[in-house]
């Protein structure tokens, strides 16, 4: 079974929640909402329990409920810094039931960083927190997986000229090795192909349009390959998500941040899931933030949070088997 995250109580997880509920109540996946019972009372049957195998009988029927409490009310769409603690307690708590092996993978409902850090949180999002709930601080790597495309920016939440900054030879050769061994492990790819972005326009042009390209990306592929991994570039940006391009590698590594979440979403906006690699357990997300100018209107479309469930549990299969 697996664990749902609160989320930011007044944005659109509880909704998405609902209606992911809804959706697979009688096929599968399912799984046990960490939160306020609140949030999801009057849009469908809540049941709380108080055990995994609880909420796997009462699934069908009712959305099961392991009760986590507000320090204040949860208003739609009016974000509150005094349930930044809830918010928390609920990925702390997701990530030790999985790792107890009660619980087979984590997918978190959107948070709002600003919220969280207003109360000291000292993570930029999730994916460094869980990181360092698993013990492997610093070994987590941010992938967003649609059915168009797979990409993993190597810089992440930081500005651009920081990004640039921090990219290094180094850092391209951690993010690979960890790449590859989570689609060999858990997305049950033996050779995977991985396809590296040119941080400059047209890959900078031979040194024209910037040297990083020479100085620190092909350094990195050329080390990989030595290793035996298929990694092919750098390539010009501009032409690495075409469908022609798509086809001959299995996840695109990209230099920063926009760079590879820009085409992702324009592809696969309404499936993308955010994966998190490098960690002892599973763990995905939608692809989407919080939304609070939409929260408790009703608009809230839940196909991400189906996807992100849905792979996890594809994910923990593909995981057992390998090992």
């Amino acid at each position: 079974m697996l664990v749902l995250t609160q989320g930011d109580p007044a944005g659109i997880g509880p909704e998405i929640t609902v209606k992911a509920w809804q959706a697979v109540r009688h096929c599968g996946p399912a799984f046990v909402f960490l939160g306020a019972p609140e949030l999801l009372e009057g849009a469908a049957p809540v049941q709380v329990v108080s055990s995994i195998a609880e909420a796997e009988a009462v699934f069908p029927s009712a959305i099961p409920v392991l009760p986590l409490g507000l320090a204040a009310p949860a208003i739609p769409g009016t974000p509150d810094s005094r349930n930044a603690p809830s918010v928390i307690d609920s990925i702390a708590k997701a990530v030790a039931l999985v790792l107890d092996g009660a619980a087979s993978a984590v997918v978190t409902n959107p948070i709002s960083k600003e919220v969280v850090q207003k109360t000291g949180f000292a993570h930029p999002g999730h994916t460094s927190y869980l990181a360092e709930l698993c013990g492997v601080p610093g070994q987590d790597v941010m992938m967003l997986a649609g059915p168009s495309l797979r990409v993993v920016p190597v810089t992440v939440h930081v500005a651009l000229r920081k990004a640039i900054d921090q990219l290094s030879t180094n850092l391209i050769i951690q993010t690979a090795r960890t790449v590859a061994k989570g689609l060999q492990r858990d997305f049950a790819l033996s050779a995977p192909r991985l396809a590296v972005a040119g941080l400059n326009p047209h890959a900078g042009e031979n040194g024209l349009m910037g040297s990083e390209e020479q100085d620190i990306i092909l350094p990195a592929i050329t080390a990989l390959r030595a290793e035996g991994m298929d990694i092919t570039g750098p390539y010009p940006p501009d032409t690495l998500f075409t469908p022609q391009a798509r086809a001959k590698y299995d996840v695109a590594l990209c230099m920063y941040h926009d760079q590879g979440l820009i085409p992702l979403k324009t592809l696969d906006m309404a499936e993308g899931v955010n994966v998190t690699l490098g960690l002892p357990i599973i763990r995905t997300s939608p692809d989407h933030g919080t939304a609070f100018d939409i929260a408790g209107q009703g608009l809230a479309d839940p196909s991400s949070l189906l996807a992100a469930l849905r792979l996890a549990a594809q994910l923990s299969e593909n995981r057992k088997k390998t090992a």
